[in-house]
This record gives C-alpha cells, sequence and structure tokens, in this order.
C-alpha cells in the first residue's frame, strides 16, 4: 500500500435557495486535498455548476496553510467572489477547517 502524504477534508454548507447551486445540490460542498507536513492545501473542488468558478476556487485555495487564519481565506473570498453563495462557501470552509484542525490534534 502506497504511503499518502496528503489528507482530504470534505464540509458542506446549505446552499441559498434560488440558486442554480441550491437547485442542484441542495449545499455548497468543498473538498479539499492538504499536505500532512505542510498543511497547505494543494488541490480543492466546490459543488459549482460551471469549470470556470470550479478553476477560480482551486487557484484561490491552492497553497493557503489551512492550520492559519481562515479570517484571511474569507477576507479573499469576500474581496473577489460576487455572488449569492459567498456566504456558504465561508460557512463550508470553517466546518472542513474546523473537522481538519480536530483531527490533526488527535493524531499528535
Amino acid at each position: 500500500m502506497q504511503n499518502l502524504t496528503s489528507i482530504l477534508v470534505t464540509a458542506y454548507a446549505k446552499a441559498p435557495q434560488g440558486t442554480s447551486m441550491y437547485e442542484m445540490y441542495k449545499h455548497a460542498g468543498i473538498v479539499l486535498e492538504i499536505d500532512k507536513e505542510t498543511h497547505k492545501i494543494i488541490d480543492a473542488e466546490f459543488t459549482f455548476i460551471t469549470g470556470l468558478a470550479q478553476n477560480f476556487f482551486k487557484r484561490m485555495l491552492v497553497g493557503f496553510d489551512f492550520t492559519s487564519n481562515i479570517d484571511e481565506l474569507i477576507a479573499r473570498i469576500d474581496e473577489h467572489y460576487y455572488a449569492p453563495s459567498s456566504g456558504s462557501v465561508a460557512v463550508a470552509l470553517q466546518s472542513a477547517q474546523k473537522r481538519y484542525l480536530e483531527k490533526i490534534q488527535k493524531s499528535k
């Protein structure tokens, strides 16, 4: 079995009603691949409808140290993402970080 050097973390938040995200998925979902040593996001995927939105968020998140202050990342999203689902994205990120930090604390 291959020794993995990354962790996959997922989280979800309710999508705003009336959006295409809500109509298709009912939630904003995030999947993050995080390097176990550096805690940096290696890859990211959201439940966005368009490839452009997927790619935009991936570029925004990759390289972020997931043990850092999440408010900095959320501020970056608020500054660059103008859509009804921005709050749901922030909640999903906060939930993912909470889950990640809890798991790495338990593994110490």
